[in-house]
Protein backbone atom coordinates (compact mmCIF):
# COMPACT_ATOMS: atom_id res chain seq x y z
CA UNK A 1 0.00 0.00 0.00
CA UNK A 2 1.92 3.38 -1.05
CA UNK A 3 -0.23 6.01 0.39
CA UNK A 4 -0.96 9.62 2.58
CA UNK A 5 -3.66 10.04 4.27
CA UNK A 6 -4.31 14.08 4.34
CA UNK A 7 -6.31 16.88 5.15
CA UNK A 8 -6.85 18.73 1.63
CA UNK A 9 -8.44 21.61 4.08
CA UNK A 10 -5.32 21.34 6.39
CA UNK A 11 -2.57 23.95 5.68
CA UNK A 12 0.53 22.01 7.42
CA UNK A 13 -0.80 18.83 5.26
CA UNK A 14 -0.54 21.09 1.85
CA UNK A 15 2.72 22.65 2.83
CA UNK A 16 4.49 19.24 3.32
CA UNK A 17 2.85 17.67 0.26
CA UNK A 18 4.11 20.49 -1.57
CA UNK A 19 8.07 20.03 -0.14
CA UNK A 20 8.62 16.76 -1.42
CA UNK A 21 9.21 15.23 -4.48
CA UNK A 22 6.19 12.47 -4.50
CA UNK A 23 6.24 9.30 -7.13
CA UNK A 24 3.38 9.09 -9.40
CA UNK A 25 2.31 5.53 -7.33
CA UNK A 26 1.40 7.34 -4.17
CA UNK A 27 -2.13 7.38 -3.77
CA UNK A 28 -3.50 10.55 -2.26
CA UNK A 29 -6.15 9.82 0.33
CA UNK A 30 -8.18 13.04 1.89
CA UNK A 31 -9.89 11.41 4.64
CA UNK A 32 -12.23 14.30 4.77
CA UNK A 33 -14.03 13.18 1.62
CA UNK A 34 -12.87 9.45 1.61
CA UNK A 35 -12.56 8.41 5.35
CA UNK A 36 -9.91 6.12 6.36
CA UNK A 37 -11.46 2.19 6.18
CA UNK A 38 -11.36 -0.03 9.25
CA UNK A 39 -9.23 -2.54 7.01
CA UNK A 40 -6.71 0.58 6.20
CA UNK A 41 -6.71 2.04 9.93
CA UNK A 42 -5.61 -1.88 10.90
CA UNK A 43 -2.96 -2.04 8.63
CA UNK A 44 -1.38 1.00 10.18
CA UNK A 45 -2.06 -0.46 13.82
CA UNK A 46 -0.21 -4.10 12.89
CA UNK A 47 2.74 -1.78 11.82
CA UNK A 48 2.86 0.48 15.00
CA UNK A 49 0.81 -1.66 17.34
CA UNK A 50 -0.80 1.57 18.92
CA UNK A 51 -4.10 3.32 17.96
CA UNK A 52 -2.47 5.59 20.44
CA UNK A 53 0.16 6.70 18.19
CA UNK A 54 -2.32 7.71 15.37
CA UNK A 55 -4.44 9.74 17.14
CA UNK A 56 -4.79 13.33 16.60
CA UNK A 57 -4.62 14.89 20.03
CA UNK A 58 -4.68 18.37 19.08
CA UNK A 59 -7.71 18.13 16.88
CA UNK A 60 -10.01 20.68 18.48
CA UNK A 61 -12.51 17.87 18.26
CA UNK A 62 -10.76 15.99 20.76
CA UNK A 63 -10.45 18.72 22.89
CA UNK A 64 -14.00 19.83 22.89
CA UNK A 65 -15.18 16.59 23.84
CA UNK A 66 -13.19 16.30 26.77
CA UNK A 67 -10.44 13.40 25.94
CA UNK A 68 -7.36 14.51 26.94
CA UNK A 69 -8.65 14.15 30.44
CA UNK A 70 -9.74 10.62 29.63
CA UNK A 71 -8.26 7.71 30.02
CA UNK A 72 -9.21 5.85 26.78
CA UNK A 73 -8.48 2.59 25.77
CA UNK A 74 -6.94 0.95 22.17
CA UNK A 75 -10.60 -0.37 21.09
CA UNK A 76 -11.49 3.60 22.47
CA UNK A 77 -9.34 4.87 20.52
CA UNK A 78 -10.13 3.06 17.59
CA UNK A 79 -13.81 4.04 17.36
CA UNK A 80 -13.30 7.81 17.70
CA UNK A 81 -10.62 7.36 14.98
CA UNK A 82 -12.99 5.79 12.65
CA UNK A 83 -16.30 7.90 13.89
CA UNK A 84 -14.66 11.04 12.21
CA UNK A 85 -11.58 11.89 10.20
CA UNK A 86 -10.29 14.62 12.43
CA UNK A 87 -9.58 12.03 14.75
CA UNK A 88 -6.65 11.01 12.85
CA UNK A 89 -2.98 12.58 13.04
CA UNK A 90 -2.24 13.74 9.96
CA UNK A 91 -0.52 13.41 7.41
CA UNK A 92 0.66 9.28 7.38
CA UNK A 93 2.59 8.36 4.84
CA UNK A 94 3.01 4.53 4.04
CA UNK A 95 5.61 4.05 0.87
CA UNK A 96 7.39 0.73 0.30
CA UNK A 97 6.43 -0.26 4.20
CA UNK A 98 7.88 2.48 5.25
CA UNK A 99 5.36 4.83 7.67
CA UNK A 100 5.99 8.37 8.57
CA UNK A 101 2.94 9.78 10.76
CA UNK A 102 2.39 13.18 11.50
CA UNK A 103 3.81 16.63 10.57
CA UNK A 104 6.66 17.07 13.59
CA UNK A 105 9.46 18.54 12.77
CA UNK A 106 12.03 15.16 13.24
CA UNK A 107 8.91 13.23 11.08
CA UNK A 108 9.23 15.95 8.09
CA UNK A 109 12.70 16.30 7.91
CA UNK A 110 12.42 12.47 7.43
CA UNK A 111 9.87 12.21 4.42
CA UNK A 112 12.33 14.84 2.75
CA UNK A 113 15.60 12.99 3.32
CA UNK A 114 13.07 9.76 1.70
CA UNK A 115 11.27 11.56 -1.14
CA UNK A 116 13.99 14.38 -1.86
CA UNK A 117 17.47 12.13 -2.72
Amino acid sequence: MNKVFYLSTCDTCKKILQQLNLPEDLKLQDIKKEHISEDELEYLYNQTKSYELLLNKRAQKYKAEGLKDENLSEEEIKSYILSHYTFLKRPIFIYNKKLFIGNAKQTVDALKSFFNE
